[in-house]
């Protein structure tokens, strides 16, 4: 069974472009192996991610996020059972914030600025998949 959880989280402390691209070289190493796949979109602070694999290999990728002392804030913004992956090309992917049209957080939220606490599990999902079209993805 295929599933697909959205979470956000903020870094406990800014991390630099170097350890985003460590955290990402990590997740690119280990992610085939489990079956998982994705997108991570982030800042120097927020990370808004989605995956997608199987029920109990999504889980524990979420369950050693949750717990990695670099994170705080962890919430799961949506979790449903899927068909097919959106993402099936990628490890990870990722998007920077840095990169995006502001008109397509103005799309899905009261401002353009990055807030997914503030927004819907579904909201987050539409989001991530516009980030996804509109901004450079590596």
């Amino acid at each position: 069974m295929l599933v697909r959880l959205v979470y956000a989280s903020r870094a406990k402390a800014t991390l630099t472009p170097a350890q985003f691209d460590d955290i990402l070289t990590v997740s690119r190493r280990n992610n085939p192996a489990n079956g998982i796949t994705g997108v991570l979109c982030t800042n120097s602070f927020i990370f808004l991610q989605m995956l997608e694999g199987g029920r109990k290999e999504v889980s524990d990728t979420y369950n050693r996020i949750a717990c990695d002392p670099r994170h705080q804030d962890v919430q799961l913004l949506h979790f449903e059972e899927i068909m097919a992956r959106r993402f099936a090309d990628w490890s990870m992917g990722k998007v920077s914030f840095d990169r995006i049209n502001m008109a397509v957080l103005l799309k899905h939220s009261a401002k353009a600025v990055l807030d997914p606490y503030a927004v819907s599990g579904a909201v987050s999902v539409a989001l991530i998949e516009d980030l996804v079209q509109s901004a450079s993805v590596s």
